[in-house]
């Protein structure tokens, strides 16, 4: 039975590493893949998913109002799909993580979602609050903060390194944005008292 994925952490804890070592792994035994990648993120160029130790691989963008199970259901039909990748999954809408439940559920095609949990602020994403309903199975993928403990939470930061604690909740960025903490020292950081 195919099931839905949620790969879920902080910043830089190696999703997309993950993420294209599993879809090379189906390609080397002559399965098809397809990887899909959120259309505003294009910090490795349009369409394209990068990792911080130099993997790469196209995927196909998506935008809000993209219907995927229509899309993975025709490419499907053209050749069949053994598995569907997405990163950057916290960008998906509430209805396109339904849509991708439905890939597996109706499709028998595994998809696996590669995300961040939670915001700069601690606040879930959409994509990431319906993944962590409906997913099959959920994996933490850890990484560490600066004390050594697990990071869980990420700040934003400006250019000169000062923690910045309101604005939009997405602003796409890597490490010149963004620092991965643990709980106490991201409470630290925040805490405005």
């Amino acid at each position: 039975m195919a099931k839905l994925y949620f790969h879920y952490a902080t910043m830089n804890a190696g999703k997309s590493t993950l993420l294209l070592q599993a879809s090379y792994n189906y390609r080397e035994r002559g399965m098809r893949t397809v990887i899909f990648i959120a259309a505003l993120d294009d910090r490795a160029g349009k369409g394209r998913v990068s990792s911080r130790i130099g993997l790469s691989s196209e995927a196909i963008p998506f935008a809000e109002g993209d219907d995927l199970f229509s899309i993975i259901s025709e490419m499907h039909a053209v050749e069949p799909i053994a598995c569907v990748f997405i990163d950057e999954a916290q960008f998906l809408s509430a209805r396109q993580v339904w849509q991708l439940a439905r890939v597996s559920d109706r499709n028998g095609i595994p998809v696996m979602a590669y995300g961040l949990r939670t915001d700069f602020q601690g606040k879930l994403f959409p994509g990431s609050l319906e993944l962590l309903a409906l997913a099959d199975e959920l994996r933490e993928i850890r990484t560490i903060c600066f004390c050594g403990r697990k990071a869980t939470m990420v700040v934003r930061v400006d250019e000169a390194g000062n923690v910045i604690r309101e604005g939009a909740q997405i602003e796409v960025g890597g490490n010149e944005k963004y620092v991965s903490l643990c709980r106490r020292h991201w409470d630290d950081k925040m805490r405005c008292d």
